[in-house]
């Protein structure tokens, strides 16, 4: 029986590539929210989810990372690194100079602001819920629209291919993560990921923390902040480290920093893509 595999967005976004890319042959099922892709593993309606948790370009998106914090008890099984491909799509015969308006996710958009500013000063952007959604929109406009997506997402839809390597960057990436009741087992070259805070604000207080990985030689691959909720300048640490949650180095450095803080949850320990 394939695995049943939820995933952020409609058909067409990249965040169904990774799924693909993850699992050729799982059975995928399209959520329109990251809270309601982690409800259906909750729920057992899925096996998996797939989200996006990281962009190059962008950074971290806040509520994948605000959902493993306080909105879900699942964990991270698996990453995936997907290369992003950004094209201008629209309907067949579309003419560029033509174009009055470009819909798209606020996230294509900006990952595109060069081009735009080139191409298509002044025309007037509107905001879609993925890229694949923007197509459809674009579809129901006028024939004076167009839409920043995905190649198959052109492909889905009968679009036409506008332009293609449209995005600022070329080696934009973007991070996705594999959400299920447990992480993966040890493969001897995994990561970690955890957070953690403290209560008040007293000098030296995340240095003795990183103290607790540096002193066993674990390497930190990520670290930033998200507020706690709380209150205003207190903030949630979010760390990848290098290693496996039941190695013994890790395992007696995530003990020590469970001791230190007011707040601990490690999110998975899973194979470091490359």
């Amino acid at each position: 029986m394939p695995k049943r595999l939820a995933f952020f967005g409609p058909p067409g976004t990249h965040t169904e590539q990774a799924s693909v890319n993850y699992d050729a042959a799982a059975d995928l099922l399209p959520y329109s929210t990251i809270p309601l892709v982690a409800a259906a593993v909750d729920s057992g309606e899925a096996d998996e989810g797939v989200v996006p948790i990281e962009n190059s370009v962008g950074g971290s998106l806040s509520v994948t990372l605000d959902l493993l914090i306080h909105g879900s008890s699942l964990f991270i099984r698996q990453e995936i690194i997907l290369p992003i491909k950004h094209f201008l799509v629209g309907r067949p015969g579309t003419r560029l100079e033509d174009i009055d308006v470009i819909y798209s996710h606020h996230q294509a958009l900006e990952q595109c602001r060069s081009y735009m500013a080139e191409h298509f000063d002044g025309v007037r952007e509107a905001l879609s819920t993925s890229t694949a959604a923007a197509v459809e929109d674009m579809l129901r406009g006028d024939g004076r629209a167009a839409a920043i997506a995905t190649e198959r997402a052109a492909k889905l839809y009968d679009a036409e291919v506008l332009a293609s390597g449209i995005a600022d960057y070329a080696n934009n990436t973007t991070r996705f993560v594999v959400l299920a009741s447990a992480d993966h087992p040890p493969t001897g070259d995994d990561k970690t990921s955890i957070c953690f805070t403290f209560d008040g604000d007293n000098p030296g207080v995340l240095h003795s923390a990183l103290g607790e990985l540096a002193s066993r030689n674990i390497n930190l691959t990520k670290i930033e902040s998200r507020p706690t909720r709380a209150a205003l300048g207190e903030y949630i640490f979010l760390v990848d480290l290098q290693g496996h949650r039941e190695d013994e180095a890790v395992k007696s450095a995530l003990s020590g920093l469970r001791e230190i803080s007011t707040l601990f949850k490690v999110f998975g320990s899973y194979p470091r893509s490359s």
